[in-house]
């Protein structure tokens, strides 16, 4: 808990990447809501990109961050800068450190998916995810493969620097598999499949079902989960204290 205290302390005074990671989706909520009239017209199902698409998108934007961008560069600089070396000699195991840095940024993600819902609730008339069990285990596994992915890239980049560059190759494919850009609905039958099997399609189909009220598919659990297991068995046995 005091290591826990410690670290939430130090990543509170990196402001900047926390109005990144929770601003940065809430100002593209807001902005692309307002200015594009398409994101506010219902559609066949009578649902509004804004009630569904647009914050499931935001917040898997604000997770993508966190996993790719954020944390590789803190735990590639604190092997760097020996902390991790040298907790390895304390009492303190450097894992408690790693278990605090994926709690801390659990809970950046969730402050930000909380500010996504007011956002929407206050400027559109949004309503709150409507399956909120179905939410809740989504978001906790989406969560925590993609902090397995970001844990990868901590695992192999030597210095910040490098983190932050291979972070961001990885993020933006994820993004676009995910629908961010072209929507999966629309995608051709090739991409498609791709987006099928890769972490960030199915968790961002299995966000919006349970925003518009609907229980996550089976599918698309499996395959987030399948991306847990891969890639926190690759981050378990890839990553160096030194």
């Amino acid at each position: 808990m005091k290591l826990l205290l410690v670290e939430t302390k130090l990543h509170l005074r990196e402001w900047p990447f926390l109005i990144f990671t929770i601003g940065l989706p809430v100002a593209l909520l807001a902005v692309l809501g307002l200015s594009i009239p398409s994101m506010t017209e219902r559609v066949a199902s009578g649902e509004r990109y804004v009630d569904t698409q647009m914050p499931s998108m935001m917040t898997l934007l604000s997770l993508l961050i966190l996993a790719c961008n954020v944390m590789p560069a803190v735990l590639s600089a604190y092997r760097q800068q020996g902390v991790l070396r040298r907790m390895s000699t304390t009492p303190v195991h450097p894992g408690r450190l790693l278990a605090a840095q994926l709690l801390i940024h659990l809970g950046v993600g969730a402050v930000s998916t909380a500010v996504l819902i007011v956002t929407g609730s206050l400027v559109f008339g949004s309503a709150a995810p409507r399956q909120w069990v179905g939410f809740v285990l989504v978001f906790l596994l989406g969560s925590a493969a993609l902090q397995a992915i970001g844990l990868v890239i901590a695992a192999l980049a030597p210095n910040p620097k490098v983190a932050s560059g291979v972070g961001s190759v990885v993020m933006f494919p994820l993004m676009f598999l995910a629908g961010m850009w072209v929507p999966r609905d629309i995608m051709p039958d090739a991409l498609r499949a791709v987006s099928d099997y890769s972490v960030a399609g199915p968790f961002a189909e299995a966000l919006r079902d349970t925003w518009a009220g609907h229980p996550p598919e089976t599918a698309h659990l499996a395959v987030v989960g399948a991306g847990l297991l891969l890639f926190g068995g690759l981050a378990a046995r890839l990553f160096r204290w030194e």
